[in-house]
């Protein structure tokens, strides 16, 4: 939001929290919260080098629920951080599973630039229920060197792949060149689709699910709170947290800092707070030429896994080709008030009999570069 529409919506007293711009993010980043976007020198052990690339990946609201444990020589255990779900906005943790899905194939990529293999084993100790993730591990990692490991290209796109929130050029139409290299990105398991140039009516109809589902997310009271207790207003914050959604605009940390915000409490749906927000989205995408989407045959746990890992290499691929991506989740999400936007958006791209999947659903196109995302310490993700 821009400084004079945020000072629109003031009208004295404390003001909801839902005045942020939970889309995005604005301002410059204290260098602490992102220093781990600097390439990381090639000592020590093998595997802190590794990891200091997979957590780079993309997440959930940036909640890096990453946790591995080394203690075993050559290997990596992987486990989820339970205190980092999101239960309201992704109730069973399909989200969740493919941001590990995201860290192993980072993982993947690094360990191959060592020229080692990395054998992963899902869920050595039994898979995952559908409705509820646990404390038995996700993966173990074990790196062996291997002469044939060669180097993936995406590797190179790491440390340039971000999330961008931005309005895109809207008379820039994404190339064939670039449709096809992420649709081979992807490889096979995942389903891979992207809208035409020339599809006016799918252009349409993908906006109007989008833009619905982005109001459901603004306007139920608990899904909003489950983003507040992850924002981080300001460098002091971000600096502190070095996850969830960061805001730095000056303004909007001075109001904070006089403690006019107040992050408790879910604004009303007429509020001006809300309805700039669902504008300044509606203009985004109008803004967007593109939208793709990757879908399953199935649901399970290894297949959320497979769709993440999928999903990652899709966007360095799109990164390469100098294309920007920002995911749509909203409407994929499973709680209840999204159940007209999830029918909508399976409808619209046929995914009309479970249990196949839409597993990923992303606006694309051309826009000015951003910044990384803050990421914790590498430290701070070993189980020790």
């Amino acid at each position: 939001m821009n400084r004079r529409r945020f000072l629109r919506v003031l009208g004295g007293g404390t003001i909801a929290a839902a005045s942020l711009p939970l889309a995005g993010c604005s301002g410059s980043m204290p260098e602490e919260a992102i220093a781990g976007w600097h390439s990381p020198e090639a000592t020590g052990d093998v595997r802190r080098w590794i990891l200091a690339h997979a957590i780079l990946a993309p997440h959930s609201h940036n909640l890096q629920s990453w946790v591995v444990d080394l203690r075993a020589p050559g290997e990596i255990a992987l486990y989820c951080d339970l205190n980092r779900l999101l239960p309201e906005t992704d109730p069973f943790g399909r989200q969740i599973m493919m941001s590990h899905g995201t860290f192993l194939e980072i993982l993947d990529l690094a360990a191959r630039e060592r020229g080692l293999r990395a054998d992963v084993t899902l869920f050595p100790e039994g898979e995952f229920t559908m409705d509820r993730i646990d404390a038995r591990p996700v993966a173990r990692v074990r790196l062996a060197a291997d002469s044939t490991a060669a180097p993936d290209p995406l590797f190179a796109q790491i440390f340039h792949r971000h999330t961008n929130r931005s309005l895109y050029a809207p008379e820039r139409t994404v190339p064939d060149a670039a449709r096809a290299a992420m649709q081979a990105a992807a490889g096979p398991g995942v389903d891979f689709g992207c809208t035409a140039p020339a599809d006016g009516e799918a252009l349409r109809a993908h906006r109007a699910i989008a833009q619905d589902a982005w109001r459901i997310e603004l306007t139920t009271p608990r899904t909003m709170l489950e983003s507040y207790k992850v924002l981080r207003i300001g460098a002091t914050e971000i600096a502190k947290h070095r996850d969830g959604l960061s805001l730095t605009d000056p303004t909007v940390v001075w109001l904070t800092r006089l403690g006019l915000f107040d992050r408790s409490k879910a604004p009303g749906p007429n509020d001006r707070a809300v309805t700039s927000q669902i504008d300044d989205f509606r203009e985004k995408l109008a803004s967007t030429p593109a939208f793709l989407w990757m879908t399953t045959a199935d649901n399970q746990r290894r297949t959320q896994i497979a769709a993440g890992r999928a999903y990652v290499r899709v966007q360095l691929a799109a990164t390469a080709h100098g294309i920007a991506m920002q995911p749509l989740q909203q409407a994929l999400q499973e709680y209840p008030e999204q159940a007209g936007p999830h029918a909508a958006i399976r409808k619209t791209l046929g995914v009309t009999t479970p249990p196949r999947t839409v597993q990923m659903w992303a606006r694309l196109g051309y826009a000015p570069p951003v910044g990384p995302a803050p990421r914790r310490d590498l430290d701070a993700f070993v189980r020790a």
